[in-house]
């Protein structure tokens, strides 16, 4: 019985899919002037994937079964459900809520339903969810005609956004203006979450009136304001981890060994590796399986990223506020856990709108004015490694090492022969005895003190180094301040005649702070003779002052504005860097305490044209560490005839040394000073 009935319900099944086939159903897609709408969309409800887009006549085909719904869209019309039927036709009607909508467009605002220019909007719905790190990644997919590519994928790394291309002229970076104010450098200084629109001027009509920084496109970003009622605070946090979804396939050790044997054969010479089923590592271990895989060892799982926003707002008849805190901090998923790539930013802003003057009063004249002030300010930190570089990067470096190399060398009589080669500052005679000095270097260890395995002495990797050894470095600090105010006056003079001032500026400092504490040496190619500190400030000013007269009227169905207006601008940037040689104390690392001492012979001919160089002499630094403790007493070595020297040298005393005893005596060029203080 139970046979029969699962027979008989199999049969009700091939029935009943014998029943749904899918027929070809043809139509036209009009509007309501009968006009035929290209580029409309009709899909089958519920089904994903099955649909058609009319062509330049509004012609479509679909399959669909009969007693499926055909959904037909397109912007700025009514959304439209049939039922397919031969031969359909279809009148859609327009939207006139979203025709009503307004977009900014330069000095003032239109409907949507009399801007003929191509502008495309953006709004804080669109933005709710995406959490995007910067601006310009926010407009990812959201703006039809907008790019949006990532330059890579460091922490905080900025877009390149085009809008109609790639120009041939200077840059191809669109103008990005903020609350009517040009900003220099892109929009990451924004907080994402103080964004209430964004429309992208895109064709040459709708971007005239900013002249030829338009010629790339405009982006324009409107900041949000608060809303009639009680004051509201929001809250938003999120905690997240990063990891990398793909890694790239490299060979194991023993095909590695196979194919540097196949190399070596083919050109003649011995074969590498005498037996690729049976390698040993660096450290001359048995090596099991895949071998060094460098980049499970680059990559940093788990990266975390959080982000907290925080804001106030609110308005009343008089006051219109929103206060807002952002805090976003990123670790990169290459070179994070070692302080290589990271980012972190702050951001503040208040956007204040006071009503001095409202139209209560009857007034022919001065009916309203509003004193807008905003303030922001963002505070930017980052570092970060080498990206889209074949030479010198670490993830290069993690793909071309071998994997028959160690990551570190643990093995004592490999770490002496480093040592020896490379780290020990005697010459010796044939019979051990130290008849010298010689110039050494130091090799970067891990946090166990391992040296990182040095893939080829003599530099047989060239650029490429051991991965790890290269983010042992120091990174580069990168730091920036941006502070753009806003003082802005609407005045109402009669019903269709505006007033509007406005003074903004855009204040930018940003540099970056490097080092190099030691004299390491990572490969043949790649070592660094001597400590060093560099330093960079950059520094861009921006003003703008814009007066504008708007007269605008609406007569039945036509609208006309007339503009008078006056702007004015000015730029104003600088730029410094330095660097020096020898730190007086590698703790402090810094630029102001370094020597640079050392000499270079320029031989000049008579019209002062430089004819020979020769190679810079460097003098005996301060003693390396700057400071020897014996006991309680500091012993400096400083040359006695730089009397710079000697003040650098009583600017790093310990601050409230009590100083009891200074002694100097002069030994072959050098002046011993000694230095007695109160660790208290």
């Amino acid at each position: 019985m139970k046979t029969k009935s699962l027979l008989l319900a199999t049969a009700l099944l091939m029935s009943t899919s014998a029943l749904a086939q899918k027929n070809t159903f043809k139509g036209v897609v009009l509007d309501d002037l009968g006009e035929p709408v290209i580029g409309a969309t009709i899909q089958v409800k519920g089904v994903k994937g099955a649909g058609a887009i009319t062509d330049l006549d509004g012609n479509f085909v679909i399959d669909a079964d009969a007693n499926q719904t055909l959904v037909i869209t397109y912007i700025g019309y009514k959304d439209a459900e049939i039922r397919p039927s031969a031969n359909m036709k279809i009148t859609l009607k327009q939207d006139d809520k979203a025709l009503d909508e307004v977009v900014v467009v330069g000095y003032g605002v239109q409907k949507k339903s009399v801007v003929t220019a191509a502008i495309a909007k953006v709004s804080t719905e669109d933005l709710a969810g995406k959490s995007p790190v910067r601006v310009d990644n926010a407009l990812k997919g959201l703006a039809a005609g907008v790019n949006v590519t990532s330059s890579s994928g460091q922490p905080g790394e900025g877009s390149k956004v085009r809008v109609r291309g790639t120009g041939t002229i200077n840059n191809s970076d669109p103008l990005y203006i903020v609350d009517g104010m040009p900003i220099e450098g892109g929009l990451d200084y924004l907080n994402p979450s103080d964004i209430e629109s964004i429309e992208v001027l895109k064709d040459a009509a709708s971007g005239a009136i900013y002249g030829a920084r338009a010629a790339n496109g405009v982006i324009l970003v409107t900041t949000k304001k608060g809303k009639m009622g009680k004051a509201q605070i929001n809250y938003n946090f999120s905690y997240g981890w990063q990891s990398a979804w793909k890694k790239r396939d490299v060979t194991s050790a023993t095909d590695y060994a196979i194919l540097q044997n196949e190399r070596a054969v083919n050109g003649g010479q011995a074969p590498v590796f005498a037996d690729p089923y049976a390698l040993t590592d660096s450290n001359g271990k048995a090596i099991n399986g895949f071998g060094t895989d460098w980049q499970n060892l680059v990559f940093n799982d788990n990266a975390p990223v959080q982000n907290h926003e925080v804001s106030i707002s609110g308005a009343s008849e008089k006051i219109n506020y929103y206060l807002s805190m952002g805090y976003y901090k990123q670790e990169g998923i290459v070179g994070g856990n070692y302080g290589q790539s990271n980012y972190e930013r702050l951001s503040l802003r208040s956007n204040n709108i006071y009503n001095v003057m409202d139209a209560s009063k009857e007034r022919n004249f001065l009916n309203k004015l509003d004193v807008t002030v905003n303030m922001a300010y963002t505070r930017v930190k980052s570092t970060g490694i080498s990206t889209n570089s074949e030479f010198g990067s670490v993830l290069g470096s993690a793909l071309y090492m071998a994997p028959t190399l160690a990551p570190t060398v643990t093995d004592g009589n490999v770490a002496k022969s480093y040592y020896d080669k490379l780290e020990d500052p005697n010459v010796y005679d044939s019979e051990g005895k130290v008849i010298g000095t010689r110039d050494f270097y130091e090799i970067p260890r891990d946090a166990n003190g391992n040296y990182y395995t040095i893939p080829g002495m003599a530099g047989t990797y060239q650029e490429m180094n051991n991965p790890l050894a290269m983010m042992s470095i120091p990174a580069a600090k990168n730091w920036s301040h941006k502070f753009v105010p806003k003082f802005s006056i609407d005045l109402q003079l009669w019903d269709n005649l505006k007033y509007h001032f406005t003074y903004s500026a855009d204040l930018s400092f940003w540099g970056t702070d490097s080092y190099v504490a030691s004299k390491y040496y990572l490969s043949g190619n790649n070592k660094r003779e001597h400590t060093e500190a560099y330093k960079s400030s950059d520094k861009g000013i921006n003003w703008q002052v814009e007066n504008t007269l708007t007269y605008d009227k609406t007569i039945g169905k036509h609208s006309f504005a007339v503009v008078l207006g006056q702007s004015a601008m000015k730029n104003k940037s600088d730029y410094l860097n330095g660097s020096r040689w020898n730190l007086v104390n590698v703790n402090k690392p810094s630029i102001d305490y370094a020597t640079g001492n050392y000499e270079q012979t320029i031989v000049k001919d008579a019209d002062g044209k430089i004819i020979s160089v020769g190679a810079p002499q460097i003098h005996p630094p301060l003693a390396a560490a700057f400071a020897d403790f014996i006991d309680d007493d500091v012993v400096f070595a400083v040359p006695v005839d730089d009397a710079r020297q000697r003040n650098l040298v009583a600017e790093h005393l310990p601050r409230g040394a009590d100083t009891r005893r200074a002694e100097a005596q002069r030994l072959g060029g050098i002046a011993q000073v000694k230095q007695r203080y109160s660790l208290a």
